[in-house]
This record gives structure tokens, sequence and C-alpha cells, in this order.
């Protein structure tokens, strides 16, 4: 462990899914900055060029792939092209996720009426892509007898959104699931594999905006409004809050941190309401 350097990764190989998006994006930046070779992975191939063309900007190493993590075989081919390009996997973090208004009940949605493809499509995003990426990319990890895996959950998968019920649901699917892998990985491979969740609380994305602000003036709706109220540090959080958290559990300062999650939520979580 070097102390001097507590997060360089340099000679280190990501594959962050969902890395097209707001805070994946940011998390891939980070990386490269810190040395990291970096496979940026979405549905939406623009977007994901988008990230590596600013990380090579600033001559970071970085490449570009679609994939759907709802598509198994999808993730395969990744996979083996970022071991064709990089050599290796050591780092997954599995960001792909999101919810869709479709699936969120609202007065003119009740919960009775959520249609069955819509609630379908969120839970299996946010839960069956992360269980996927973990299968295809862990058995790399598994067969090189060394790895990190970060799961993107949320803050919902511990006090369920009111409306979100599908979201909620699949993030704490996203948790219990790494806490499951974790020990799996542990007693039947290696303890060389750790896996670890970040909880973020309320960031603005582009899945959730609809949610947290009006449309026409930009300012928050009555919901980002409760949102801020119950708070403690009185704003949404920023891209950047989740760098620190992030290499935290993906460095090796933090060999002994598994199974768990971490909640990154300005104090949502904790405060009471009075």
């Amino acid at each position: 462990m070097d102390l001097d350097r507590p997060f360089d990764f340099s000679g280190q190989v990501a594959v962050i899914t969902g890395g097209g998006g707001v805070l994946c994006g940011a998390m891939a930046r980070a990386l490269a900055l810190q040395g990291a070779s970096v496979a940026v992975l979405d549905i939406s191939l623009p977007a994901a060029e988008k990230v590596v063309a600013e990380i090579r900007a600033r001559a970071g190493q970085a490449t570009a792939l679609q994939a759907d993590v709802l598509d198994k075989k999808s993730l395969i081919t990744s996979a083996q092209t970022i071991v064709e390009t990089f050599g290796k996997v050591d780092i997954l973090i599995n960001g792909a996720g999101g919810a869709k208004k479709e699936a969120t009940t609202s007065p003119d949605l009740p919960f009775f009426d959520l249609p069955e493809d819509a609630v379908r499509w969120v839970f299996d995003l946010n839960f069956l892509g992360t269980f996927f990426a973990c299968q295809v990319f862990g058995r790399h990890m598994v067969e090189r007898d060394h790895g990190c895996i970060l799961n993107i959950a949320s803050m919902a998968a511990d006090r369920p959104l009111t409306r979100s019920v599908a979201y909620s649901a699949a993030k704490a699917a996203v948790v219990n699931f790494t806490q499951w892998l974790a020990v799996h990985l542990c007693q039947e491979y290696s303890p060389r594999i750790r896996v670890n969740a970040l909880m973020p609380g309320f960031f603005l994305t582009e899945q959730n905006r609809f949610l947290l602000l009006d449309e026409e003036s930009g300012q928050p709706t009555q919901r980002g409004q409760s949102i801020i109220a119950h708070t403690p540090m009185g704003r949404f959080g920023l891209p950047e809050d989740l760098i620190g958290p992030a290499f935290l559990v993906l460095s090796e300062v933090a060999t002994f941190v598994h199974g768990a999650t971490i909640a990154i939520d300005g104090g949502f979580s904790v405060f009471s309401g009075v």
C-alpha cells in the first residue's frame, strides 16, 4: 500500500457501465486522470464517445463501446474487446441504471395501473444490468485472482421513494446482491476480489430531472423542494461528490472494505425531519 499516492490507478483497467451518463462519466474522467485505462460502456455510443474524447483531450487512455447491460452477449463481446485492447480488467463500476416516468406513480398514474412493461424495464435495468455485468467481468477477475467491483445502488434502497416503486425495489436488490456476491466470491474463489456499493442520494441526472426540476422554470419541483428540505446539507448532490468515495473503495487503501454499502446523500438518510 502506497500511502503517498493512495489513489494512483496507473496500470489498472476500469470498465464502467452507463459510462456516458452524468455520474459515471465523472468517475470515468477522474479515474483516467489518476492513470487508469478506462472502457466506457453505454447503450448510447455517442454518449460514451463524448466522455472518451474528453479523457483523451487530457492525455488519458480510454475506449468507447456500445453495450446493452440487459443483453449478456453484448457484454461478453465488450469484455473480449477490452481484454484485447488493454489486456485485463481490474475494476468494474456498474453504473447503468435509471428510472422511467411510466414506472413512477403520479395523480394520473396510480400504483394499480402501472404498466407491466415499464416496471419490468426499470427493475431489470437496475438489477439485472448489474447482475449480468458482474457475471461477465467477474469471470475475468476470477481468472486473474484480482479485481474490484463497485455497484451503484441508491439511497432509495434504504428509504424507498414514495413514487418510484420499481426503482427502489431494484436498488434494494442491488444492495442485497452486493452483500451476497462479496461473500460468494471470497468463499468460492478469492479474497482478492472485493465487492462494494455506493448509495447516492439525490443527484440530478437525465433520468430523474423530470421529478426534481420544473421543465419550464428550471426551479425545484414541489418534490425537489421537499428533498432539499430533508437534506441537512441543503442541496442536490454533484457528480464530483461521488469521486472521493469511489476512489476510496476502489483503491488499495480499502483492502479490508468488502460487502459494504456507503451512503453519499448529504445526510438525507439520517435526518428524521425534526
